[in-house]
């Protein structure tokens, strides 16, 4: 029974001793590794500092000659015009993939050649989605809108739903983003792309008629609250001629005074927001605002006195250890053979 015992603790012994033995080894060959590394790159100090003071100069002539900008432009569809205005912009990223610069300059685009990019995208705007009642070509209440969106979230996908292209094109706002290897104006180039997206006839036809009938009913409301206006003042006189005679008049509920004030104040109301309706669709895309001339610091932009050394360095272990692993196999096949 003793000699099992003993027996069993030998070869846990045994078994440590082989596993300390492995670590050990383990840890040796990473320590070799380590030495190896250094000593490769202390024999090879002036290689690779020439590879970093190359790729440092290169870095920073590339960051100071290739630049790259970004514009962006935010502007509001009318009158059902999304489709239009996505087809419109993927015409033009065309035209600019295919260096097409007849057709960029023909619709007053300078310096065309250094156009990279034209995109439009939906800002999405859930809130402003629900809450926007005003349909800009009707005028109709567009109460849908939150039904629709109490719909989706009931399917427990909104979020893929709000942000799918055929959802996300009913946002009231978008954003066209240009991108350019040069300094822009609004002159020279996001006027003739504004310019080109809104020469449409159709859409300018229905434009004219929207502006004449907001036009027409500002009129209206405001011969109404100039009725309402002389109908009070009519009854102030009224009342002050009655008091003077020392006679007291009380006005009935009946007589509606009150919702004759209130539809005067519905009215005003009614015609300020028009007045903005008109700014807002005097074109069919209107632009909100503009972003020009934003630095590209994206990715590899502006980084290449960084890039470029670790890529020479890169390239040249990868060549080196390439060459070191061939050799070494062709002497072994070399041996072989003899």
């Amino acid at each position: 029974m003793n000699q099992v015992t003993n027996n069993s603790s030998d070869e846990r012994e045994i078994d440590l001793s082989q596993i300390s033995n492995k670590i050990n080894g383990f840890f040796q060959k990473i320590n070799r590794s380590i030495f190896k590394s250094i000593r490769f790159f202390i024999n090879k100090k002036l290689i690779i500092g020439g590879l970093i003071v190359a790729g440092v100069g290169l870095g920073l002539y590339l960051d100071r000659t290739e630049k790259v900008y970004d514009h962006l432009i935010v502007v509001k569809p009318n009158f059902s015009s999304v489709d239009y205005l996505y087809e419109k912009v993927n015409l033009l990223q065309s035209k600019i993939k295919e260096k097409d610069t007849l057709f960029l300059k023909s619709i007053g685009i300078q310096n065309s050649k250094g156009l990279n990019i034209i995109e439009v995208e939906p800002i999405i705007d859930i809130y402003t989605f629900v809450n926007d009642k005003i349909n800009t070509v009707t005028n109709a209440q567009n109460t849908q809108n939150f039904e629709l969106v109490k719909l989706f979230s009931e399917d427990g996908d909104i979020n893929k739903v709000i942000k799918d292209p055929t959802t996300s094109k009913n946002f009231a706002h978008h954003q066209i983003h240009i991108q350019t290897d040069r300094v822009v104006s609004d002159k020279n180039t996001i006027e003739p792309i504004l310019n080109y997206l809104n020469k449409n006839q159709y859409f300018e036809d229905i434009r004219k008629v929207y502006a004449e009938n907001t036009i027409n009913k500002i009129a209206k409301n405001e011969e109404t609250v100039n009725q309402i206006n002389s109908l009070l003042s009519s009854l102030s006189d009224k009342a002050g001629s009655s008091n003077k005679n020392d006679k007291l008049v009380y006005v009935n509920e009946n007589t509606q005074l009150n919702d004759l004030v209130q539809t005067k104040t519905n009215l005003t109301n009614e015609i300020g927001n028009e007045r903005i309706d008109l700014i807002e669709t005097e074109k069919t895309i209107k632009p909100k605002s503009y972003l020009l001339n934003k630095k590209n610091t994206k990715g590899v932009n502006s980084r290449m006195k960084l890039v470029l050394p670790l890529l020479f360095i890169s390239l040249y272990l990868i060549i080196y250890f390439f060459s070191a692993f061939y050799n070494k196999q062709l002497l072994l096949e070399q041996q072989n053979k003899a």
